[in-house]
């Protein structure tokens, strides 16, 4: 099969397309026919050398594709059958033309939507449900405050933070992203962090209260704004680093305000843990794709050889919604 690896840290042309075996399915594991697969930060930190797999997973980049199950390892106890459309979680691999993995980790497709859009689900539904719902528990009237409001992240976030009942409050880099996230993706407050001081403009148009939730993908250079956008009990989850590593946290405001700062990561975590994930995902996202208050959003695009082309357009910052390989 053919599948990409990463030579050497670097840019998009590090990218090469190999002929390598086929996986084989291990215990409990069913084997993949790729149609699609959705790029994510994490391969682009991973294809600059920042974050390499977890132990045991695959070198190949790639956390979410959909395809159709073509094999089962030894012990499947989940009723799939061959050809059966579907979405994989994926701890890697998943830029290939088959990828093995956890029958926990693996759903059917959402009724309504095509295989190949269905590549932009999984993970970032996955990410966005854990940590805004299992993990913040976000309730019904709540503000949330989402960053990266285009994003892959950012486009899921915010359609399920307003199918929860939240109010939605974002922040984007430019004026057209900022009237993207109000009028197409639902969001009721859309912030240019670079032209407003986003706590100050949220607390502003939200009646003089901070985001009861803040939903991170930048880390430490965001930390000291985000404390400052909280409001009394509220909760910062960080799920990316695009902003560093190590910032300065206040912890006398955090003290005043009895709010939480929590961090987490999808990919590491145990096989078990990302079953049930993705069972939660299936029971409380998949009725929302279904009947359209989600909407998976594709930005463009691009055979699994011009997977150079599509990191440099990922790069870019220019795509609303994500980008996906094609077999």
């Amino acid at each position: 099969m053919k599948a990409v690896y990463i030579s050497e840290p670097g840019g998009p042309e590090v990218l090469e397309v190999r002929d390598v075996d086929a996986p084989v399915p291990g215990q409990g594991e069913v084997l993949i026919d790729v149609v699609a697969v959705s790029l994510n930060r994490a391969d682009v930190q991973q294809r600059k050398g920042f974050y390499p797999p977890p132990p045991g997973a695959s070198e190949v980049p790639g956390l979410e594709v959909s395809g159709r199950i073509a094999g089962f390892g030894p012990g499947v106890s989940k009723p799939f059958s061959l050809g059966d459309k579907v979405v994989a979680l994926l701890a890697g691999g998943g830029y290939a033309q088959q990828v093995a993995v956890p029958a926990e980790q693996v759903l059917r497709v959402p009724e309504g939507v095509d295989l190949v859009t269905a590549a932009s689900l999984p993970e970032v539904a996955a990410t966005v449900y854990s940590n805004l719902i299992m993990t913040a528990q976000l309730q019904p009237g709540e503000t949330v405050l989402i960053h990266g409001a285009t994003g892959g992240i950012g486009t899921m976030a915010i359609q399920l933070a307003k199918a929860f009942g939240a109010k939605v409050a974002t922040t984007a880099g430019t004026e057209e992203k900022v009237s993207t996230a109000k009028a197409f993706l639902g969001a009721d407050i859309a912030i240019n962090y670079k032209e407003e001081d986003f706590p100050e403009s949220l607390r502003r148009q939200n009646g003089g209260k901070g985001a009861d939730v803040i939903l991170d993908v930048v880390g430490a250079k965001y930390l000291q704004q985000n404390v400052d956008a909280l409001a009394d009990y509220g909760r910062l989850v960080v799920i990316g680093l695009q902003g560093g590593t190590k910032g300065e946290l206040d912890l006398g405001l955090l003290l005043k305000k009895r709010a939480a700062v929590v961090a987490t990561a999808l990919r590491p975590r145990p096989v078990a843990e990302k079953g049930a994930i993705m069972t939660a995902v299936r029971e409380a996202v998949w009725p929302l794709v279904a009947d359209g208050r989600i909407r998976p959003l594709v930005a463009k695009t691009f055979p699994l050889d011009q997977v150079g082309a599509a990191h440099r357009y990922f790069d870019s910052g220019d795509h609303v919604g994500k980008v996906l390989l094609v077999m």
